[in-house]
């Protein structure tokens, strides 16, 4: 659990291509783990840029204006995430359509978000591909795009294209390319972070249609998080959810890629390092409140986990 990020992997580049009318809550969603998963894994693991189609400031539906980095003819990089939302048909214009086009030539790969997975569509880009839109719009999409197989999903990924329904699911969407990049320990740190259903609600109300996360796994690492300085067994846990120890250590090594002890031990030591490094409380206090009663243990698992000593990581910051 503890290497989830490759000491050498260069930052991804991710640019977002905003138009008149985008959602501020879509562009927040997307953004705000990226910036997460940099200040979680201690560098920068991840760069965006806003772009527009002409370098000009674009206005979201709530009347924010965003000032572009640059326009989209001079950029490429590993994501552009086209981000239209409301009146959205009139933007595909021969010039943005011409754009796109030559985008996917620079980027690795070419996303939708809201309503983006219509601009390519219109674009050429989705044709015979899976993809998705803002489910009022699918009736729509459907009978404009007959070339695409559109699903009633919150996002798909197909090959180098991927698209997205809005806000809530661009959320969702960045959490799972957090893990599929950089492992699901990071995923799980920046899920804990936002307080995410998934580690926080014993019941989630709405689980995620098309969620690679089940109710159980949910479950299950919500009463995790709520029993830190406490820690529960794993048999108590899976006694809790209605499962057995066998059952439920299957359904976390296949969905977060470990056992239930060690995604465990990875969120107290996540609380142990909060501690650490914003509070001025003594080891042997944090290694309570992390569910440890021997400091020195607590010790060996955090240098384990975090490549450095509780003392190492505060000297380091001072």
């Amino acid at each position: 659990m503890q290497s989830w990020v490759k000491e050498d992997a260069a930052a991804q580049q991710i640019d977002l291509l905003l138009f008149d009318d985008f959602s501020g809550h879509c562009l927040a969603n997307t953004v705000e783990p990226l910036r997460a998963a940099n200040t979680l894994a201690g560098r920068q693991i991840y760069r965006w840029r806003f772009l527009t189609l002409d370098g000009a400031p674009a206005t979201s539906s709530a009347g924010m204006e965003v000032n572009p980095h640059d326009k989209l003819a001079r950029c490429q990089g590993d994501m552009l995430i086209a981000m239209p939302s409301y009146r959205y048909r009139p933007l595909a214009t021969e010039t943005a359509k011409k754009s796109l086009r030559a985008a996917a030539t620079r980027y690795a790969v070419m996303a939708g978000f809201d309503a983006g997975a219509w601009l390519l569509a219109a674009a050429g880009l989705l044709e015979q591909r899976r993809a998705t839109i803002h489910w009022e719009e699918l009736a729509g999409f459907t009978e404009d795009f007959p070339e695409v197989h559109a699903q009633r999903l919150r996002h798909v990924q197909d090959g180098n294209r991927i698209t997205c329904t809005g806000a809530l699911a661009a959320f969702d969407l960045m959490m799972e390319l957090i893990g599929q990049a950089h492992g699901q320990a990071l995923r799980l740190e920046v899920a804990a972070l936002f307080m995410s259903p998934e580690v926080t609600e014993a019941e989630p109300a709405t689980p995620a249609i098309g969620s690679a996360r089940s109710r159980s796994v949910a479950r299950a690492l919500a009463l995790m998080q709520a029993h830190i300085e406490t820690p529960l067994s794993v048999p108590e846990i899976a006694r809790q959810i209605g499962r057995n120890r066998k059952d439920l250590e299957q359904r976390m090594k296949a969905q977060l890629g470990a056992p239930p002890q060690a995604i465990y031990r990875h969120l107290r030591l996540i609380q142990a390092r909060k501690l650490v490094l914003e509070t001025q409380l003594s080891i042997a206090e944090i290694a309570l409140r992390s569910g440890y009663e021997d400091p020195s243990a607590m010790t060996r698992a955090y240098r384990a986990e975090f490549g450095a000593t509780p003392r190492q990581m505060r000297s380091d910051i001072k």
